[in-house]
């Protein structure tokens, strides 16, 4: 029998759209529209390779500051809906959480009920009499206080730029919550 060489395993996105970043900025519009409308969402930001000039990010990444002890049922259904819709495009999302003064969390659970699985990563489940959505898989996954106190964008409930901006970033999502479309404010477009 004869062995190849090992290969080496290649974790580079593999989206099934040509432009996978003006879809990752369309789904982020459309979570931070449906968040922002959720009782106790405090703040809405952007942060990881989406906020880059990397041109195929694997993922958008979004951070939650929310009150003290949330109850995430509102929330949760809209994270998953923006997880599932970047999984459509074999592309992925995480929607990360801090509370209170900027205190991490965790991630919005994957899953829409708790009940025993192999594949749960949460220390402290629901199912455990815990906080039902969160994925507090903290051994796995952590923000740096000083990433969670000032993400390069904030998208809710102002736009507030930490970094320069990409120009789909600024076009596609940044300016849209503004209220205001660069064509418009650079007098292109037609009357109106």
């Amino acid at each position: 029998m004869r062995r190849g060489r090992r290969r080496e395993y290649d974790d580079s996105p593999r989206p099934s759209v040509a432009n996978p970043r003006e879809v990752l900025l369309s789904e982020t519009l459309a979570f931070v529209r449906a968040a922002s409308e959720c009782v106790g969402v405090r703040r809405i930001s952007l942060l990881g390779s989406l906020a880059t000039l990397k041109p195929a990010p694997k993922d958008t990444d979004v951070l939650v500051l929310l009150d003290e002890g949330l109850d995430l049922a509102e929330l949760a259904p809209i994270g998953r809906r923006l997880k599932g819709r970047c999984n459509a495009i074999n592309l992925a999302a995480d929607v990360f959480l801090a509370e209170g003064e900027g205190r991490y969390i965790g991630r919005i659970c994957r899953y829409r009920e708790c009940r025993p699985r192999t594949m749960c990563e949460a220390h402290h489940c629901g199912l455990r009499g815990q906080r039902v959505h969160l994925n507090d898989d903290l051994h796995l996954v952590t923000l740096a206080p000083a990433l969670v106190a000032a993400p390069p964008f904030d998208l809710w409930p102002t736009v507030v730029r930490r970094a320069k901006a990409p120009v789909d970033v600024e076009a596609l999502l940044l300016a849209p919550l503004e209220g205001h479309s660069p064509d418009r404010d650079q007098g292109a477009g037609g009357n109106l």
